[in-house]
């Protein structure tokens, strides 16, 4: 069984947060919705169920989830109900030169067929850049982008209805390869990161190599799926998995051709989303088919389409070049990085700023030369995932400072205590450390490093020793019966992860959050209404702890996420807790503020409020300089695995992890954020990877698109430091991307360490570590 979380001992209460909580006049805001139909509804933490700030109470979705009546977006149903599909190109680019649509309208039961043509309003959609058609009306640019969308009686019915329909294709030469693609000026962003004068030092060693990152998918266990309901009046109801609302409704609206106000968007139970769910997918094909029926319409992914339905994490090529003095300082780092955004730009822009300002860790450095690109190509899209441009530099800077450690004769943990940022360091992007205790330093003056300070929490947790006799299932291979322990060797490996919190480079990052409060039947009952996603994360669970905490108050009500409300941005960035968790907090002090002067018996009294982070600043295009970000989080992990270099196969024997959340606010959910965290990075490192060639997707299902079980998973120890941010709500910190970043070079890093390979590809392969494989350069 996992070990329970260890907090550390927590740093001085902070300061009020500084994000500002901004007053919404009531009267020009709605009230709280009732039970939407479909099962979207209401969530009550009921009395018993009593936890604050800190507790672990029980969720509110538990129950469901556990006996299987909570409705996720693809058990929902309505009357007259048609289903829609979506027929897809199967090349990476063509011209469509024509679309035959009448074999398939003359079905019986077949409703509707829409093309490109049949687009109410505006064709193209995105969330930072408006590129992707609603259906592609002239050039598809990658395999599996709509073309056309079908409304019938059945789902098999609207399957043989897309096979009846004729397109007429030409195929045009696809461009799949990023750097080509870059040479070519074929890219979304490029952004430079220029800080003092690299090549004016003199190192004592310079550790120069070349990385790739394959495309991870998020793999969410739900499917894409969602209703789209008319009312009647032109307008249209939507209920689906998505993770950001809001941002659907203001790329929706202008493709129907309505006014935000005649469309209605809800939320419907969300099986993972990890980033897949930011994107359109069924969202305005749904509505297309709805508005053209006058029924509802329902939509939903089989797994194959999934996989070419959503965006997946960009891969990557990096160069690296490192050089360190004798003592292991770091004097300079030069890095070329391109990634691969895909056919359409989606989040690419914000995934290069990232990557850019987080390529080199933190670590202390004075001299850097950075170029970070987004190619454009004929590839799957790519976007948001777990980490959003953090994984893929962090892999590339942990293997490189593990090689200068090697280089100079230090350990792995030493070059990285030579190197830690402190309060008070700049990093890459000239942005300054300033969210920690600026009166807290070690005994010889030096200002407080919490990297440093994590990194010698391991010293107190002994590696797992070698048992003297193991279980065929704790050995490479498993229950494959492939070894019995010859061949396998024993490695340990760290990671060091930063990740950016909420939204960075400017953007305007809000989240609002009403709240009512009210007697019924004699108990005080307070109401809280946002439009956050509860993707799985406990999100529902923290709205009603703050709630507690702030007004005393047992029952809480957490009503429908959807339109009624104003924004809460995306659940992404690990912002939430932040954001939302800030306007809740902000929502509920002026609650109790009213409560003060007011009886309930003379009604209700209601509270909204919307909550704002500090300013950020865009990253200068030419230096990259600036502070682009509001909040840092830091996470390190220790791997130990076991290696059967015969046959290529790794176990991952333990994971330990140290990481800094600023304040626990829910065990339970924080430990589950970073075990599931965890295991996408111990994907990551050894098995995931969507294979294409030419732009063709080759293992589109769970058979071929492995995935991390149970039986991969190891124990894992955590020690949770609470290290308050005083800008941040509580003084917490976005917990549940850091772990993606870490985990995947500490387990690379102990493969090494049992093999003696350079291993620069991730996932790493059987092939990469058996011995005719040949050492790596």
């Amino acid at each position: 069984m996992p070990e329970p979380t260890v907090p550390e001992p927590a740093a001085p209460e902070p300061a009020a947060p500084a994000g500002a909580a901004e007053t919404v006049d009531p009267a020009t805001t709605p009230t709280p919705p009732r039970r939407a139909a479909g099962g979207v509804g209401t969530h009550t933490a009921q009395p018993g169920r009593t936890g604050g700030v800190g507790a672990s109470p029980s969720r509110p979705d538990a129950e469901a989830k556990v006996n299987g009546t909570f409705d996720y977006a693809s058990d929902l149903g309505f009357d007259r109900m048609l289903w829609g599909h979506t027929l897809r190109s199967p090349h990476p680019k063509a011209r469509i030169r024509a679309i035959d649509t009448a074999a398939a309208l003359a079905m019986p039961g077949v409703e509707a067929v829409l093309t490109a043509a049949d687009v109410p309003g505006k064709l193209h959609y995105g969330l930072i850049e408006a590129d992707q058609p609603v259906l592609a009306p002239e050039i598809a640019n990658y395999q599996g982008e709509p073309v056309a969308i079908i409304a019938a009686e059945t789902l098999d019915l609207a399957r043989r209805a897309a096979e009846a329909i004729t397109v007429d294709y030409e195929e045009l030469e696809p461009r799949c390869d990023p750097e080509e693609a870059v040479a070519a000026g074929n890219y979304f962003r490029y952004q430079p990161v220029r800080l003092g004068d690299p090549d004016a030092q003199t190192p004592a060693v310079v550790v120069t190599r070349d990385y790739v990152v394959g495309m991870q998918d998020q793999a969410p266990l739900g499917p894409e799926s969602g209703v789209a309901v008319p009312t009647g009046d032109g307008g249209v109801e939507l209920y689906v998995a998505t993770q950001w609302v809001h941002a659907d409704l203001e790329q929706i609206a202008p493709c129907l051709n309505l006014e935000p106000d005649r469309i209605h968007m809800s939320i419907a139970g969300i099986g993972g989303a990890f980033g897949a769910r930011e994107d359109l997918s069924v969202q305005v094909h749904m509505a297309m088919l709805a508005l053209a029926t006058g029924r509802p319409v329902k939509m939903m992914y089989d797994r194959a389409e999934s996989f070419v339905g959503h965006v997946h994490r960009h891969p990557a090529r990096m160069r690296y070049e490192h050089a360190a003095d004798a003592d292991g300082k770091l004097l300079y780092v030069k890095a070329r990085i391109v990634l691969d955004g895909g056919a359409y730009a989606s989040t690419t822009d914000a995934v290069v700023g990232n990557a850019a300002s987080l390529a080199v860790g933190p670590y202390e450095i004075e001299h850097a030369t950075i170029d970070a690109w987004g190619a454009r190509t004929n590839n799957p899209p790519c976007g948001a995932m777990r980490g959003f441009g953090g994984v893929q530099t962090c892999f590339a800077y942990e293997s490189q400072m593990d090689a200068l450690a090697e280089a100079l004769g230090l350990t792995p943990v030493e070059i990285r205590r030579r190197n830690a940022v402190a309060q008070g360091s700049k990093l890459l992007n000239g942005q300054i450390i300033d969210a920690y205790d600026p009166d807290r330093a070690d005994p010889s003056g030096k200002p407080f490093s919490p990297l440093a300070d994590m990194l010698d929490r391991f010293a107190a947790i002994p590696v797992p020793p070698i048992p003297a006799a193991r279980d065929i299932v704790e050995l490479p291979g498993g229950v494959g019966n492939t070894t019995h322990g010859e061949g396998v060797r024993r490695g340990v490996g760290y990671g060091v992860g930063l990740k950016n919190v909420a939204y960075s480079e400017g953007f305007d990052d809000y989240s609002t959050a009403r709240i009512r409060l009210e007697l019924i039947d004699g108990d005080t009952v307070a109401h809280v209404h946002t439009a956050a996603a509860e993707v799985g994360q406990g999100h529902w669970s923290l709205q009603a702890q703050i709630v507690r905490t702030e007004l005393g108050v047992d029952r809480v009500q957490i009503l429908p996420n959807d339109t009624l409300v104003g924004s809460a941005g995306s659940s992404s960035a690990s912002r939430q807790s932040y954001m939302t968790g800030g306007a809740v907090k902000a929502a509920a002090e002026a609650v109790r503020e009213l409560w003060a002067h007011h009886d309930l018996h003379d009604g209700p009294i209601e509270a909204t409020r919307v909550f704002r982070h500090r300013a950020t600043k865009p990253m200068d295009p030419v230096t990259g300089q600036g502070e682009s970000h509001v909040q840092l989080a830091l996470c390190v992990h220790r791997a130990t695995v076991d290696v059967d270099t015969e046959l290529g196969l790794v176990k991952v024997v333990d994971l330990t992890c140290v990481q800094d959340v600023g304040k626990i606010m829910n065990p339970s959910a924080l430990e589950g954020q970073i075990h599931g965290g965890t295991a996408q990075g111990l994907g990551l490192a050894v098995m995931e990877a969507m294979i294409t060639e030419n732009g063709r997707v080759k293992n589109a299902s769970f058979t071929d698109y492995l995935i991390p079980t149970i039986l991969d998973m190891p124990p894992m120890r955590l020690r949770i430091v609470e290290n308050a941010d005083p800008e941040a709500p509580y003084g917490l910190r976005g917990a549940g991307e850091p772990p993606t970043l870490s985990s995947t070079p500490a387990i690379v890093a102990a493969i090494r360490d049992a093999t003696g390979l350079a291993l620069t590809h991730i996932p790493v392969r059987p092939e990469h570590l058996t011995a005719h494989y040949g050492r790596q350069p």
